[in-house]
């Protein structure tokens, strides 16, 4: 089933883009118009993060939201023949700040957000960094899909290791000076042990695992933020968050994290991804030994 599931995606896949984004359009229009995807989602978290906004301001951003996680699929089906030229010509990066880190010797953690197209983003960045690049995922449930994602997202030589064993998946790296990518606003699984702070003025739980991490072992931590210039075309900015998270007061790290990722969802609104319940968790008394930021509304 596998064999033919990725043949069929092969020959969708050496369609021309402009055909691909044809075929995105139309599926657009059955998510959004007929059945509705998790559009009660969507509309739900862009009025809880954006309530100043007209009821028409916030559809506009659902419904180009909705365009560009699909063509984010499209894009993923793309990768199935692309080429690394192909690649490199349509999504370029600034690592000015990070290659000034790698020059020091040291590994380094990079945090960034479900913002578009994060699939294409680290397979182009391989080819520009010295680093040995490992990203930390959750495993799909589904095997024939695992399969597929594992061996596109891996296609450039890039260490994917999931969430469930990371601790041991991170081992044989550990002497290498490698770049830990983290996707780092992921819903925790365990609220009452994750760092709690404003979030669009909500309180809102992270992970606490990419800041202990990088204190733990010192690391510089970069933050990337994704824009879209134009459809099918990315630019990703690297930039220094710290140079050393171990001399930041604990929890400092969380906090620059969050207020960078509000400004970046703030300038692209539709960039992020919306279909995910980030606000799923409500706050709670019992958690108040989490609270990490300087005020709770």
């Amino acid at each position: 089933m596998y064999y033919f599931f990725y043949g069929l995606l092969y020959l969708v896949s050496l369609l021309p883009m402009r055909v691909l984004y044809l075929l995105s359009d139309g599926i657009y229009g059955l998510l959004y118009y007929v059945f509705g995807y998790r559009k009660e989602v969507v509309m739900g978290n862009l009025l809880l993060a954006f309530p100043d906004l007209t009821e028409g301001e916030r559809i506009r951003i659902a419904k180009k939201f909705y365009h560009n996680f699909i063509d984010s699929f499209i894009e993923v089906i793309k990768l199935v023949s692309a080429s690394e030229a192909f690649l490199q010509k349509r999504f370029t990066v600034d690592l000015g700040e990070l290659n000034e880190v790698y020059k020091t010797g040291k590994s380094c953690q990079m945090h960034l957000g479900h913002t578009f197209n994060w699939e294409w983003g680290q397979l182009v960045l391989t080819r520009l960094t010295g680093y040995k690049i490992l990203v930390v995922y959750m495993p799909i449930s589904n095997a024939i899909l695992e399969k597929l994602f594992y061996k596109l997202r891996t296609r450039s030589g890039n260490a994917f290791l999931p969430a469930t064993s990371m601790r041991e998946a991170i081992c044989p790296y550990l002497e290498s000076q490698y770049l830990l990518g983290l996707v780092a606003d992921q819903n925790p699984g365990n609220p009452g042990t994750s760092y709690w702070v404003n979030f669009f003025g909500r309180p809102t739980p992270f992970v606490s695992g990419p800041e202990k991490g990088a204190r733990a072992a010192g690391l510089p931590v970069m933050f990337a933020s994704i824009e879209k210039p134009r459809r099918g075309h990315y630019h990703a900015k690297v930039s220094l968050g710290s140079p050393d998270a171990s001399l930041l007061p604990e929890v400092e790290l969380t906090r620059q994290y969050v207020r960078y990722l509000e400004t970046v969802i703030r300038r692209n609104p539709d960039m992020w991804l919306w279909s995910h319940r980030r606000w799923k968790h409500a706050w709670k008394e019992e958690y108040k030994d989490m609270w990490v930021d300087t005020g709770k509304e």
